[in-house]
């Protein structure tokens, strides 16, 4: 089968992705808070972004990128996403693979279904971490030791979680953590074969790094789970502590506010815009909107990673346009596996990248930071 052919793009693995999981995990992966208009508005806000082709400049297109001092073979990157497993069993692990083998950064939630530990060895040195704080400083230490040494080099501190939201789409698919074993449950992995197959020889997902530290055999209500019985609104003081415990590149996501950028650039090495895919907050601004102001408030010498809504490798390419070095992708990737499994996560890397060498032709440019300048004025 030709995947080029069969699913050109990333909207087109999204509805077989649909039809092959069951619906509360579609609903955990799809979703975002409220009346999901932060997520629409950062799909909103990419589109109005347009950028004005050069011709005849003769440019051939190289894709490779510099981030925190390193060399990247693309312009993107797999973002965490929490319980990655549910959406199919083991992707941990094969999202990690997939993203070494194309010298892409891969990083793991410290809410996945799988351990450091058993994920850090398929990263061959492109493995991120991601902390959402805890408030006891002696588990910090031990999730960033773990972490550490599991051959994780770069900590990513999730700041824009002080707080479980609503999450109403998922409360209506009746999903917690652990998961409740109804019969309507039971109906929808039913009417999933191979998930149901393979979540079967994997057993259920759970959150695998937090056993050591909390009881995630209690059911929670709504979308709260173990890892928020851990977890506090961290403060400067606590980006300061992270900082001064973790001795390798340290990014600090959600932020979305040009102060915050500048006072956080101060401590971290990078600043990650991001409004978590629109699931905490519904009136956040989309990171498209606000980071030309943090740009400018940062200046050209600070790394900054974004995400929100990418769709395709011209939205890559928007980002960066806006001031973005480096872009995250968590559902897009997610939409793969759960599609066509590490095939699918591999056409998603495949589709960005083909996308993105086509638009930088079409732009007459030769880099993705050189987007920046067919930026057409607003």
């Amino acid at each position: 089968m030709d995947l080029d052919d069969r699913y050109p793009s990333l909207s087109d693995l999204a509805q077989r992705a649909r039809r092959r999981i069951p619906h509360f995990a579609w609903e955990y992966l799809d979703s975002a808070t409220g009346d999901q208009s932060a997520h629409a508005r950062s799909a909103a806000a990419l589109d109005r972004t347009v950028l004005v082709p050069r011709v005849m400049t003769g440019a051939r297109p190289d894709l490779t990128t510099r981030l925190m001092g390193h060399p990247q073979a693309l312009p993107f990157g797999m973002a965490p996403v929490g319980m990655s497993g549910l959406i199919w069993p083991g992707a941990e692990a094969t999202l990690a693979t997939i993203a070494a083998r194309h010298d892409i950064p891969y990083c793991l939630s410290n809410v996945a279904a799988d351990t450091p530990e058993n994920v850090g060895p398929h990263t061959r040195g492109q493995g991120w971490f991601q902390l959402y704080a805890p408030g006891d400083g002696a588990i910090r230490r031990d999730m960033l030791a773990r972490a550490r040494d599991s051959g994780f080099r770069t900590l990513v501190l999730t700041v824009d979680v002080p707080a479980a939201s609503r999450r109403e789409r998922q409360r209506r698919a009746r999903l917690t953590n652990p998961m409740r074993i109804t019969p309507g449950v039971l109906a929808q992995v039913a009417a999933r074969p191979a998930w149901a197959m393979a979540t079967a020889r994997r057993g259920m997902p759970r959150l695998a790094m937090l056993d050591k530290y909390a009881d995630t055999t209690r059911s929670q209500s709504g979308t709260a789970h173990a890892g928020y019985q851990l977890r506090t609104a961290p403060d400067w003081a606590y980006l300061q502590a992270v900082r001064a415990e973790w001795d390798g590149p340290l990014v600090v996501k959600g932020i979305l506010h040009a102060g915050d950028a500048v006072r956080a650039a101060g401590i971290a090495d990078a600043i990650w815009v991001s409004n978590h895919g629109g699931r905490q907050f519904e009136a956040a601004p989309a990171p498209a909107e606000v980071l030309p102001s943090i740009r400018a408030a940062l200046g050209d010498d600070v790394p900054v990673i974004a995400d929100g809504a990418v769709r395709s490798g011209t939205d890559v390419l928007r980002l960066i346009a806006l001031g973005a070095d480096f872009v995250m992708l968590g559902r897009a990737f997610h939409v793969g596996i759960a599609a066509l499994g590490e095939r699918g996560a591999a056409h998603v890397v495949h589709i960005l990248r083909a996308g993105i060498e086509a638009d930088l032709a079409q732009l007459g440019l030769c880099r993705p930071a050189d987007a920046r300048a067919a930026l057409m004025p607003s």
